[in-house]
């Protein structure tokens, strides 16, 4: 590549890894979100390529109303599948402007009520794509996600984008649901050690994968077994090698074993972990 060229996209979609010993859980992904000019992805064939490498069970999240509608009538379709439902931080600045967002909390409270939605979330804050302008609408949005997750006794699922700092406050304010879920963590070491301390679950994507994200590594290096969760976020945040390509639930396999290298265990001790972790946060999928 000569100086001044850009790297293009991978051209299709990547191999599948080797599959893993132990089913594990895509605990946070969007199959109702393509990406790249795409079709959005077929959702049968996505849970198949899934199982087919040991991916057997995924939590679809649904973070505006359209998604979430979407990830109620999967759910009710597809017994590997579980939902959550929420108004992300960015959609809940914009709702707010146009005075919708406590209509948009009313539909959300309906959804969550549905017995194989076992998530709120992802809800939290994000001061990268919202301004000052929108930070008092995301932290009551917040807020008031974090009372429907006790109310309802379901997991919380947090998404925290340069606002670390006020994501602890307020959780400590309000007082956590009994799992909380920092999903796609993205703190140092002393977050990580905060978050344990609090009895959070940490769920790592791939990201931790990237040459760039020594920290984040060594963030997951002091986590307990039995707090971890891995996910995938597709389409986004495709692990290496394949970094800028769909992501999927396929390729969760490149995360795992990227995970137990950092953590010094072989794959199954870690498969087993975030299998047991995936059922104790949010139940089973079955029944």
């Amino acid at each position: 590549m000569t100086k001044g060229q850009r790297q293009s996209r991978p051209s299709g979609p990547p191999p599948a890894p080797q599959p893993l010993p132990i089913p594990v859980v895509d605990n946070h992904t969007h199959l109702d979100i393509s990406r790249d000019g795409n079709e959005p992805p077929d959702v049968e064939s996505v849970l198949a390529a899934a199982k087919s490498v040991g991916v057997t069970r995924v939590v679809q999240i649904g973070c505006d109303l359209p998604a979430a509608r979407f990830t109620v009538e999967q759910i009710d379709r597809h017994p590997q599948m579980l939902g959550g439902v929420a108004v992300h931080p960015n959609e809940a600045a914009t709702l707010a402007d146009a005075g919708e967002l406590p209509a948009a909390w009313d539909e959300i409270e309906q959804l969550a009520a549905h017995p194989r939605v076992r998530v709120i979330g992802e809800t939290g804050l994000d001061y990268f794509r919202t301004g000052p302008e929108g930070v008092a609408a995301q932290q009551d949005s917040f807020r008031w996600h974090i009372d429907l997750a006790k109310r309802t006794d379901k997991a919380l699922q947090i998404h925290d984008r340069d606002a670390h700092d006020d994501v602890m406050r307020i959780l400590e304010e309000e007082g956590a649901p009994k799992s909380t879920v920092m999903h796609c963590f993205s703190g140092d070491i002393n977050l990580a050690r905060q978050c344990v301390e609090r009895g959070y679950y940490l769920s790592f994507s791939g990201t931790v994968t990237f040459k760039n994200a020594g920290d984040l590594r060594d963030a997951l290096a002091i986590v307990p077994l039995e707090r971890l969760l891995v996910e995938t976020d597709a389409p986004y945040l495709t692990p290496s090698p394949h970094r800028g390509a769909v992501n999927s639930p396929y390729l969760i396999p490149l995360t795992v074993r990227a995970m137990a290298d950092v953590l010094a265990v072989d794959v199954p001790t870690l498969c087993q972990a975030l299998s047991d972790n995936s059922e104790q946060v949010y139940g089973p999928w079955s029944g």
